[in-house]
């Protein structure tokens, strides 16, 4: 097996190996909410952070199972990875900067979440193979799913008067409640252009080099 190949192989199981670790953190933590409000799977995955790791955590198992094949390649994972990279990179800049230390979850559970696993999706998607250039016309892709994510959260406010921050509480008002959606929105927004800039960076991999042609 030449260096190459054995780069590949390395980033495969890494995904896998850290996927796993990340799904298995979510479930021990989720088990830890017995007994309160967050035992109920509506409220521990409406965070952001748990949601979106649940997500980038199947993602990565799923990219480092399949490897480098054509359908790993395919458009919608490669774009899937880049908005999940995207995210993460918020989930850590907002955590780290703004609330350090906040939270009911055990110190290791969020330095697993806010700062390991964002930084490895950040390495992954710089330096492991499968990626490739995204057109700018699919940057707006970074929208939907956090989009719909403040959407079902503004919605449980108004309604049961569960919501996983703060800053979302419907008593703030609702200028409070648009200001800080759409910053999040914006801050997502620039953050996914530079993703996407950077999958027009020198791949470390190349899968159109011998012994590494897809199949």
């Amino acid at each position: 097996m030449s260096t190459l190949q054995t780069h590949v192989k390395f980033w495969q199981i890494a995904r896998v190996v850290v996927g796993a670790a990340v799904l298995v953190v979510l479930a021990y933590t989720y088990s830890l909410g017995a007994g309160t409000a967050e035992r109920n799977p509506f409220n521990y995955f409406g965070y952001f952070t748990n949601l979106t790791a649940l997500l980038t955590a199947s993602l990565l198992v799923v990219a480092g199972t399949f490897g480098v094949t054509r359908w790993a390649r395919h458009d919608c994972i490669v774009v899937a990875r880049a908005v999940s990279t995207t995210c993460m990179v918020i989930v850590g800049v907002i955590y780290n900067t703004l609330v350090p230390g906040t939270g009911s979850a055990p110190a290791w559970v969020s330095v697993t979440l806010h700062l390991v696993l964002p930084a490895f999706i950040v390495l992954d998607w710089i330096a492991g193979p499968g990626r490739r250039t995204l057109p700018w016309s699919r940057v707006w892709w970074v929208l939907p799913y956090p989009i719909a994510w403040a959407a079902v959260v503004l919605l449980r406010g108004a309604t049961d008067g569960w919501v996983p921050y703060g800053f979302l509480l419907p008593s703030r008002g609702l200028v409070s409640l648009v200001v800080h959606v759409a910053g999040l929105l914006a801050a997502l927004t620039a953050v996914g252009v530079l993703v996407w800039w950077t999958s027009r960076l020198p791949q470390v991999i190349s899968e159109e080099q011998p012994g590494l042609t897809p199949s």
